[in-house]
């Protein structure tokens, strides 16, 4: 689904929710897009060609997104939970680390960069906005996509960093098998106790 569709679905449903409202995890791919963050810096744009490049209300700096990449938002009332956003960033962290170690994948977050590394190669990023308590934007992990676009940007800011994908290293070689694994994870760690499903954006 389009970027900046999703992108203000996340905004209204932040927006107009109250503490009734359960939280939602989504998960999307999208068209290929540059998102450059709050405090992003142009000269990490290096050449972005024919892939538009969007401007967006979270932290960090420019990252890719693209077929056969599985972006999960998490849309969670932190407030609600007294948890704070470290500890959100971390237990988002966790949950892919938890994810790969099912692979027998060795995966590991660092405390400078935001993220999931695996011999200091980035295969997943990690962006947040939190608005009256709540967070939305949230997580992209590289699985089975066309990795070319990573070489037109320094991604997240760090020039040079090397970006690497699931299906390259023994993990899930389709969406829909890491999508699986990063919920059934995720609502471990956030103590789900009753879960549904949806399709498509309900607003």
């Amino acid at each position: 689904m389009d970027y900046e569709t999703v992108w203000h679905a996340m905004q209204d449903f932040t927006d107009t929710r109250d503490d009734s409202v359960s939280d939602e995890l989504w998960l999307v791919e999208h068209p290929p897009v540059f998102t450059q963050g709050q405090a992003g810096k142009e000269e990490h744009l290096l050449m972005p060609g024919d892939i538009p490049v969007v401007k967006v209300d979270r932290g960090g700096q420019v990252t890719y997104h693209g077929p056969g990449q599985q972006v999960l938002y998490p849309m969670i009332n932190i407030r609600r939970r007294k948890m704070g956003v470290r500890e959100l960033v971390t237990l988002i962290e966790n949950s892919i680390i938890n994810m790969l170690a099912k692979y027998d994948i060795v995966a590991a977050a660092k405390p400078d960069a935001p993220g999931v590394y695996v011999n200091d190669k980035k295969i997943a990023s990690l962006g947040l906005r939190i608005r009256k308590g709540c967070s939305f934007h949230g997580l992209a992990i590289n699985v089975n996509m066309d990795m070319e676009p990573y070489r037109r940007i320094n991604p997240c800011g760090y020039a040079g960093l090397e970006m690497i994908q699931t299906s390259e290293i023994g993990g899930p070689d389709n969406v829909t098998e890491a999508g699986k694994g990063l919920v059934t994870e995720l609502t471990k760690l956030f103590d789900a106790e009753q879960i549904s499903y949806e399709t498509g954006l309900t607003q």
